[in-house]
């Protein structure tokens, strides 16, 4: 399972285990507070969105100061948060920072904030060995029957060829992926040790042609999925859902919503490293 929908919202798992995180930590730590007698104001509910809305901060920063490169045409966009890009260990290492100084002005504090902290990094924790578990468990790329614009059955393996790979799975009525479909088009002409792959989701091979036409698009390894086989077979609820596999065909790591080219040069140095980054 790569993502979850709750009601229209589709939600990734890995920001689905910030939000537990941020829950565990937030109910162990005001029980816990509550039975030392902590007042109004002195409780971990004070401390802990500070400490996301540090964390997330000084986590975007460091990425964008790593992806500058990748910003500077369009500046702007360093404030479009929607591509996922964070640095996710300065991330943590400067909320436990902020802990740590409230903790140390605040001594009250330190038993209730130190007991939500270790439950939240448990529900963190625990989601991450789970999403591990399942991609470690699938059998590298999906041998799912695809169709190529002219009608030709066709696999992933088969467009790979070794190669490490991005399938992208979208439509043609999703903002998101129209919206990310120029960064993968241009990415796709100037990275050619790695197969792009665009797997329309449901819909026929005229209104793709009709698509690609109007938004002027040049891209090659077109594919139709008719049935969403491919998206059960990986567990994606939402689109736009990309798929990152190493040469090996391991999926390495997964991005739900439109990428951004600081994003996608991110995710595709750990492809070229065969996930080691």
């Amino acid at each position: 399972m790569l993502s979850v929908n709750l009601g229209p919202l589709g939600l990734s798992v890995d920001r689905l285990a910030v939000v537990l995180a941020f829950l565990a930590a937030l109910s162990v730590g005001w029980l816990v507070g509550r039975r030392r007698g902590a007042v109004r104001g002195e409780g971990v509910g004070a401390v802990l969105p500070d400490m996301l809305l540090v964390g997330l901060l000084v986590g975007r920063i460091v990425f964008v100061v790593r992806w500058f490169d990748s910003y500077r045409d369009q500046p702007w966009s360093m404030l479009d948060i929607r591509d996922g890009g964070f640095d996710v260990w300065a991330g943590v290492a400067a909320a436990l920072l902020l802990a740590a100084w409230r903790g140390w002005r605040r001594p009250k504090l330190r038993v209730p904030l130190a007991a939500g902290l270790a439950a939240g990094a448990l529900a963190w924790g625990g989601v991450a060995v789970g999403v591990h578990q399942i991609r470690a468990s699938m059998p590298g790329v999906p041998d799912t029957a695809l169709q190529s614009m002219t009608g030709e059955r066709i696999t992933l393996a088969a467009l790979a060829q070794g190669r490490p790979m991005v399938v992208n799975l979208w439509a043609t009525w999703c903002p998101p992926c129209v919206r990310e479909m120029p960064v993968l088009a241009a990415a796709q002409q100037h990275e050619r040790g790695i197969a792009f792959v665009f797997v329309n989701q449901s819909e026929g091979a005229a209104r793709v042609e009709r698509f690609i036409r109007d938004q002027k698009l040049v891209l090659d390894n077109m594919l139709l999925d008719a049935g969403g086989d491919l998206a059960r077979a990986v567990g994606s609820r939402a689109m736009p859902t990309t798929l990152f596999y190493d040469a090996q065909g391991g999926l390495v790591d997964t991005h739900l919503g439109a990428v951004s080219d600081a994003s996608l040069a991110a995710k595709l140095a750990r492809i070229r490293a065969g996930g080691s980054r």
